[in-house]
């Protein structure tokens, strides 16, 4: 009775136990298992069993993996690659030699198995592919008969078959095997995933998401390389396509994947990987063999068929010659190659245990453990930090106290901050204060000469910026910005007497100061010349000649018209231009000759809005010049802030940009509008702020 139940309770990977029954029952060496099991169940009075028709090839031989037998009529399987990543074929030669029964002209195709230890990888091989024959080891220990990577050929399908080491095995080269299948997986046309439970488990998923992502970023580009050099006429592009992935999953109790919702298999298992945030681009296709032994044997038949349709298939990889593929996985073994540190990682890594709060300048987490908020312990992470200008995370320490061994961050304080007058600004300057030493620098401490405070009284330590935290002070440089802002309003304020306050005011004072013979701006609705339309933005001028409204384009010529009182060269239209010789004529000297002192008011006038003009385009110059200088290190530099932060409107001649006190970044002055203190930057007093800033609490 042992005998039977042994043979009936027996797994993918425990049909070698025949072996043992063939020795007891002195079996001979090549038969059946169907008449062991007869036997059996004559001698114990037991019903008939029927087995499926392709257990009756099935050969009980003994084991051959190492055999050095060739040319003996049987297929044997070799170790191609060890366990450390070893290539154990010394040459194509050795290779081909290896592959018993291969024909000289026939290309091949390469199918591989992956899947956990005890799953049955190396019984599916033999059962797919060698009519049952114990090609492939298999074992009833608990020991793993495979490890590493062997090969064998079946020349009846022209197929060379890869068997690899078993999942969840081993965890002394966990990361080591891990690269190795990587690696056979990106030589293989089919991959079969083997899977013998209930369900489908996550580390199948992570698995094939990941070798996925690896194929495409790594091994894409080395198998498009040894194309190239290759002189076998094969097609590149299709060279370097992914293999087609085939699931085999057996189950007992539970009933395999079929339709569901109106989803087929295919489409349910892609939706398990994108729950998982993993992709399958990778491979080719996929497809999935599920079937239920409720009693073994495993019935191989649908997994076959599925196999065959894929070898026959050229669409995806073309089929190559056995030294093509040998030479594609030596070059894929000598670039991925090396040693692994080998580290196990523990149960509950310290990122489950500890705070996720990110430090937003560096990025680094915090140290402490999860929920240190709730007994007022604040974020820590003992590392140095990486100073950005966006936070000014960097403060000063006073080097009194830190060498005396407690360091203390100490404060700049701007005197004058409940003032508006930037010429304070410039001639106060700003201190630095420590609590424990009082004021140890003083930026207007000489009229000049003055040192950093960085060479005298400070050590410069970058702090982490933890979310929600108030940044550190502004740096000093938000003076000279005052100074800068000082300097911009006067200028501003001087330009305007130039520009037109308004429309009606301008020509009001033009008409004030205009000669008599000169038409007035009221009545000038279009170019005398051209006849163009002015509107409230066009620019009128005066022919100084007949006095009639003209614009800039038709006013462009000069001459000297004494007949006016205009005796240097003057602005003209162009028909005055062309009858200039007969202007005189026209006027008489006393009727046409217009008012001398008018004339000199108009005149007067113009000089004096040229001399304001003048006066602004001198206070500009510095003003830009200073520019970067005065810009504070958190402000976007202008060369940079090519469009508004808010609306993306690229600025430019008719779109100026300012900046937002708060967070540094350009915008326009749509953007901006608002008015408000911003102290942490160390702008005491209502400052321009970007929209987004006005909406935050300070």
């Amino acid at each position: 009775m042992n005998v039977y139940r042994d043979v009936l309770s027996m797994d993918d990977n425990c049909y070698g136990r025949l072996g043992h029954l063939k020795n007891q029952h002195k079996l001979p060496a090549i038969m059946t298992p169907v008449s062991a099991i007869s036997s059996a169940h004559s001698d114990f009075g037991l019903p008939d069993v029927t087995l499926t028709s392709h257990f009756t090839s099935l050969k009980l031989t003994p084991d051959y993996n190492d055999s050095e037998e060739e040319g003996d009529g049987h297929c044997h399987s070799f170790l191609l690659l060890d366990e450390k990543e070893r290539l154990k074929v010394s040459s194509v030669e050795a290779f081909v030699k290896r592959l018993n029964g291969y024909k000289n002209t026939s290309p091949v195709k390469v199918i591989s198995i992956f899947g956990n230890t005890g799953d049955g990888k190396s019984y599916t091989l033999n059962q797919c592919f060698f009519r049952g024959a114990e090609v492939f080891r298999t074992s009833s220990e608990q020991k793993a008969c495979t490890v590493g990577v062997w090969a064998a050929f079946d020349p009846s399908l022209n197929v060379v078959c890869l068997d690899t080491e078993g999942f969840s095995g081993s965890t002394a080269h966990n990361k080591q095997r891990t690269r190795l299948l990587l690696k056979v997986l990106a030589v293989s046309d089919v991959v079969i995933y083997r899977v013998k439970g209930e369900r489908l488990q996550d580390d199948m998923f992570n698995f094939l998401g990941s070798a996925s992502k690896s194929y495409i970023k790594h091994f894409q580009k080395a198998l498009l390389t040894v194309c190239n050099r290759s002189i076998d006429p094969i097609k590149c592009a299709d060279s370097v396509k992914g293999p087609t992935l085939c699931i085999f999953h057996e189950t007992r109790n539970t009933e395999p994947l079929g339709c569901y919702n109106g989803k087929d298999v295919s489409e349910q298992i892609q939706d398990r990987f994108h729950e998982l945030q993993l992709d399958i681009d990778g491979f080719a296709s996929l497809r999935y063999v599920g079937i239920q032994t409720i009693i073994p044997p495993t019935d191989f038949g649908r997994i076959r068929e599925v196999l065959n349709e894929e070898i026959k298939k050229n669409c995806n990889r073309p089929q190559r010659s056995p030294h093509i593929v040998y030479l594609t996985l030596k070059a894929l073994n000598d670039k991925f190659t090396g040693v692994i540190k080998t580290s196990i990682e523990p149960l509950f890594p310290d990122q489950h245990l500890t705070c996720p709060t990110v430090c937003q300048s560096c990025e680094q987490r915090c140290s402490n453990s999860v929920g240190h908020l709730k007994d007022n312990i604040p974020h820590f992470n003992n590392s140095k930090c990486r100073y950005q200008s966006q936070f000014e995370n960097s403060v000063y320490v006073c080097k009194v106290c830190a060498d005396n061994g407690t360091p203390v961050v100490v404060t700049t304080n701007y005197t004058n901050d409940n003032q508006h007058s930037w010429l304070k600004y410039a001639l106060s300057g700003y201190t630095i204060d420590c609590p424990v030493c009082g004021v140890i620098y003083r930026s207007k401490q000489y009229w000049y000469g003055n040192n950093d405070p960085e060479k005298t009284v400070v050590y410069t330590e970058t702090k982490h910026i933890w979310p929600g935290m108030d940044l550190p002070s502004s740096s000093s440089m938000n003076p000279a910005r005052k100074v800068l802002d000082g300097v911009t309003y006067l200028s501003e304020t001087v330009a305007s007497v130039s520009y037109e306050p308004s429309r009606l005011l301008s020509s009001w004072v033009a008409d004030q100061f205009a000669p008599k013979y000169w038409k007035p701006n009221a009545e000038i609705k279009e170019c005398i010349v051209c006849k163009l339309q002015f509107s409230s933005t066009s620019i009128k001028h005066h022919c100084r000649a007949c006095g009639e409204g003209v614009c800039d384009e038709c006013s462009k010529r000069t001459l000297c018209v004494p007949e006016r009182g205009w005796n240097t060269p003057v602005r003209v239209c162009n028909f005055c231009y062309k009858r200039s010789g007969s202007i005189s004529s026209n006027c008489s000297d006393s009727s046409s000759r217009g008012d001398e002192n008018e004339v000199g008011a108009r005149k007067f006038s113009e000089a004096v809005v040229q001399t304001l003009s003048s006066v602004a385009s001198v206070l500009e110059y510095p003003k830009n010049l200073i520019k970067d200088t005065a810009r504070p290190s958190y402000w976007v530099p202008d060369s940079e802030a090519l469009e508004c932060y808010m609306c993306k409107s690229e600025f430019g001649s008719t779109l100026i940009l300012h900046h937002c006190r708060d967070c540094g970044h350009g915008v326009c002055s749509s953007c901006s509008n608002h008015r408000k203190p911003v102290p942490h930057r160390g702008w005491p007093n209502p400052v321009r702020v970007c929209d987004l800033c006005s909406n935050q609490d300070t």
